[in-house]
C-alpha cells in the first residue's frame, strides 16, 4: 500500500474513555484520517456534543453500527467495545479486507475455552481466534507486522508482563512464586456511573478488588506460559487509587540463582529492550512513578534485588488509558504499516 496517502480508519466504541483517547491520538496522526466512529448508545449525538473539548478541532456524528458501512469508509477498524462484542462483528471486517485491532479482551487468548471460563462467552470462532496476535509489540513486533488482526492487551496485564518478561524468558525466577500487586486510577472502570468509583467513594481511600479471581488474572499467566515455555500461575490482587489515571504493578519473585545482584538483572532488562522506544529501564535505586507515564505511551521499570530473602522485586508503571489502552493500539498499527513505531505518539508527559 502507497503511505504515502493517509489511510482510512474508523473507531467503534467512540464515546468512552479508550475511545476518546483514540481519537485525540489519530487525529495528530501524519499517516491517517478518521472517517467513521461508530456507537450504539450514542449514535446519533455529535462526537463534540459528548467531549465538548473536541468542538474547536473535531466534529463528526456517530453512526450505528453496520459491518458493511463500516469496511466501505475504513481500511483499519479499531474496536473499543466492551468484552463479548467484538467478536461478532471482527470476522466480518476481515472479511471485507479490513485490518481490525480489538481492544477488549475478545482476541487476548489463543485458547478459546480459557476466554469463555473467564468471561462466561459461548463462541465459535475458533479459524478468526487462531489468526489474531497479542498485541505486545516489546513481546510479539515481528507478528504483528504481518497480523491483520491483533487482541490488544490489557492495562494490568500490560504494565505486568513488562516488569517480568525478562525474568521468565531467562529463566531467572520460580515460577510459581510470582506476585503480582498491581494499583489502577479510576479510568480504569470506564466512563460509567458506578458507586465506587464516584469521587466521595473512592477519595481518601485505597482498596482491592478482584481478589484471587480478577479476569485479567487468565491473561497474564497465558502469556507468562508462553514466555517460559512452561505452564505458569501467579498471585494477582488489582488496587483502586484515587486518582484518575495511572497504573503501578510491583512484581515479586524468587530468584533460582540467589547469587544475581541488581546490576546482573538491569544488564538483562536493558539487553531485551534495547529495541524497544518506550520502556526505559530506571538506573539502580531509582523508581518509576505514575506521573512520569501519564498521557504518553511510555512504561519506565525499576528493579531490586532483596538478598534477605533472594526475592526479585520490579516495579513498572504505564498510563493504563495510554500504554494500557489506546496508544499501545497505534503502537501495533504503526507496526503493521511498517511505519515508524513511535509515529504520532507522545513521549515525554505533561509535568507536573
Amino acid at each position: 500500500m502507497d503511505t504515502s496517502e493517509k489511510i482510512s480508519v474508523g473507531i467503534v466504541g467512540a464515546s468512552g474513555y479508550g475511545g476518546v483517547q483514540l481519537v485525540r491520538l489519530l487525529l495528530e496522526h501524519p499517516q491517517v484520517e478518521i472517517t467513521y466512529l461508530g456507537g450504539k448508545e450514542s449514535a446519533g449525538k455529535d462526537f463534540a456534543e459528548l467531549y465538548p473539548h473536541f468542538s474547536h478541532r473535531f466534529q463528526r456524528t456517530i453512526e450505528p453500527i453496520d459491518p458493511e458501512t463500516i469496511a466501505q469508509q475504513c481500511q483499519v477498524v479499531f474496536l473499543s467495545l466492551p468484552h463479548g462484542l467484538g467478536y461478532k462483528i471482527a470476522p466480518q471486517l476481515l472479511a471485507k479486507g479490513c485490518k481490525v485491532l480489538d481492544l477488549s479482551a475478545d482476541y487476548r487468548f489463543r485458547d478459546i475455552s480459557t476466554y469463555t471460563a473467564t468471561y462466561n462467552v459461548e463462541r465459535d470462532d475458533n479459524d478468526t481466534v487462531a489468526s489474531a496476535v497479542y498485541g505486545l509489540p516489546e513481546l510479539y513486533r515481528e507478528s504483528i507486522k504481518t497480523a491483520s488482526l491483533i487482541g490488544c492487551p490489557g492495562c494490568y496485564p500490560t504494565a505486568s508482563l513488562l516488569a517480568i518478561a525478562p525474568l521468565l524468558k531467562q529463566g531467572l525466577i520460580l515460577p510459581e512464586t510470582v506476585i503480582i500487586d498491581a494499583k489502577s486510577g479510576t479510568s480504569g472502570g470506564g466512563r460509567k456511573s458506578k458507586v465506587n468509583l464516584l469521587l466521595a467513594e473512592a477519595d481518601n481511600s485505597i482498596s482491592p478488588y478482584g481478589v484471587a479471581g480478577h479476569r485479567h488474572t487468565p491473561e497474564i499467566e497465558a502469556i507468562c506460559t508462553d514466555l517460559a515455555g512452561a505452564e505458569v500461575k501467579v498471585q494477582f490482587t488489582p488496587h483502586l487509587l484515587p486518582m484518575v489515571r495511572g497504573m503501578l504493578t510491583t512484581v515479586y519473585a524468587t530468584l533460582r540463582d540467589p547469587g544475581l545482584v541488581r546490576d546482573d538483572l538491569l544488564t538483562i532488562y536493558k539487553a531485551l529492550y534495547r529495541s524497544c522506544p518506550f520502556v526505559t529501564i530506571l538506573p539502580n535505586g531509582i523508581y518509576p512513578q505514575t506521573k512520569w507515564t501519564a498521557g504518553t505511551n511510555l512504561c519506565y521499570i525499576g528493579v531490586e534485588v532483596d538478598p534477605r530473602t533472594d526475592r526479585v522485586i520490579v516495579m513498572s508503571v504505564i498510563d493504563n488509558l495510554m500504554k494500557g489502552q489506546a496508544s499501545q493500539a497505534i503502537q501495533c498499527l504503526n507496526l503493521m504499516f511498517n511505519w515508524e513505531e513511535t509515529l504520532g505518539l507522545p513521549q515525554i508527559t505533561f509535568y507536573p
